[in-house]
């Protein structure tokens, strides 16, 4: 497994209280030590595509490359509506080689009282977390490591990893 520390990054409207949402999920699900001392990124217009009405997940996640240290991973969190080519919009995406992920929260909104709207920000800021410490995808839809590709995958979901993804953490923590 690799470092023990992830650096939470907002990319343009991403507010630092919504980071901080995501600081206990991370601690007590996969012990990461969260913090925030890297700078905020700005919006990122590069990354838009006018047929799309979208950004480039992976345009993003290149700027974040540099903000990686030997000591940490890094977690960036942005309001923009995200898509790889492939789909037709993602809540996050993570490398585990680059040891860089992002989550997107304007999907999350969507329907959803401040509540729901928190709960599914930690769901898919864990699930992000989760790959850059190695976890692959569930098969348990009710795991924070299943593959959401709805809302209603993702209210499905808990805010914590089942017994065979905690199991796999213990695994790669040796």
């Amino acid at each position: 497994m690799g470092p023990r520390l992830l650096q939470l990054v907002a990319i343009g409207n991403a507010p630092l209280s919504l980071l901080r949402e995501l600081e206990a999920p991370l601690n007590t699900q996969l012990g990461l030590t969260v913090g925030y001392g890297k700078p905020a990124l700005t919006s990122p217009a590069y990354a838009f595509n006018k047929d799309r009405n979208q950004y480039h997940s992976n345009a993003i996640m290149r700027r974040l490359v540099p903000l990686v240290d030997r000591d940490s991973t890094v977690l960036g969190v942005t309001d923009v509506d995200l898509f790889v080519p492939d789909s037709p919009f993602v809540f996050g995406e993570a490398d585990r080689e680059s040891r860089v992920a992002i989550l997107s929260v304007a999907r999350l909104r969507q329907g959803a009282d401040d509540a729901t709207f928190r709960r599914r920000v930690q769901i898919q800021g864990l699930h992000q977390a989760g790959h850059l410490v190695g976890l692959s995808y569930c098969e348990d839809a009710r795991c924070a490591m299943f593959a959401a590709t709805s809302l209603a995958d993702v209210d499905r979901q808990q805010p914590s990893l089942c017994h065979i993804c905690r199991n796999e953490l213990v695994k790669l923590a040796r």
